[in-house]
């Protein structure tokens, strides 16, 4: 079950493009969770639980010059989903491939991080000789049910090689924390620290929809007035002229 949980946290940018939910940091504040629609590769829409708008963007404005173009390699990385990576017999992610990863993200880097769990795990396995070179170590792993979505579930502590994506906001504390990773969407939907003064502090995220279709307007500012094509459009035909 181990390398389950490991190959899992590789496998989310290929288990969907997009997705629905709810996200609220742990201790909450009282003030509700946050709505959130996204959209791979850069679309994020975030609103307060009173429905005001917090955060919204497509990235389709975004412009490289040819000076950028030139000079960055990163700039011809393919997105990560146009990619193959090497999977286990189950269909999760093994080893990941060199590509432009990255998820839209708001405040600090945590829900990023949740999107995308890889730093729990690394690109691929470490040599079978080194296990203490993964990135955190791992206790037993369950299966649970997470708002009515399985999930593993794992007690886990940090190594030595354990690099979050934002050091201020790692999804793995000092100590003991407690995570669980949605298992149809590779999602680090809930994450707790168990020690220290940090006990109590991770998230929670309650997926709502997967791959639903999502109109570029969802995630403008100010709406485009674009018709939602998902939604049925009467027509009643005119009087016809005597």
């Amino acid at each position: 079950m181990s390398s389950t949980f490991r190959n899992l946290c590789r496998s989310s940018p290929w288990k969907w493009t997009s997705l629905r939910f709810e996200y609220r940091d742990l201790p909450g504040d009282g003030s509700g969770p946050i709505k959130a629609w996204l959209r791979r590769p850069g679309a994020l829409r975030l609103e307060s639980a009173d429905g005001v708008l917090l955060h919204s963007t497509t990235g389709i404005n975004d412009s490289r010059d040819s000076f950028y173009v030139r000079s960055s390699r990163s700039s011809w990385l393919l997105p990560a989903h146009l990619v193959t990576p090497v999977y286990d017999g189950a269909g999760l992610v093994r080893r990941r491939p060199e590509a432009a990863y990255g998820e839209p993200s708001f405040g600090n880097g945590r829900l990023a991080a949740a999107l995308d769990p890889v730093e729990l795990a690394g690109n691929a396995p470490v040599p079978i000789e080194f296990p203490e070179s993964n990135p955190v170590a791992l206790g037993p792993v369950r299966e649970v049910d997470h708002e009515g979505r399985p999930a593993l579930e794992c007690v886990v502590v940090p190594g030595p090689n354990y690099s979050p994506a934002d050091a201020g906001f790692p999804l793995c504390l000092p100590g003991r924390t407690r995570l669980r990773i949605d298992s149809g969407t590779g999602v680090c939907v809930a994450s707790e620290a168990l020690d220290g003064g940090h006990a109590g502090s991770g998230h929670w995220i309650r997926i709502l929809g997967v791959d639903e279709y999502m109109l570029d307007d969802l995630f403008l500012a100010e709406s485009m007035n674009l018709s939602d094509v998902r939604q049925h459009i009467s027509w009643e035909p005119g009087a016809q002229s005597g």
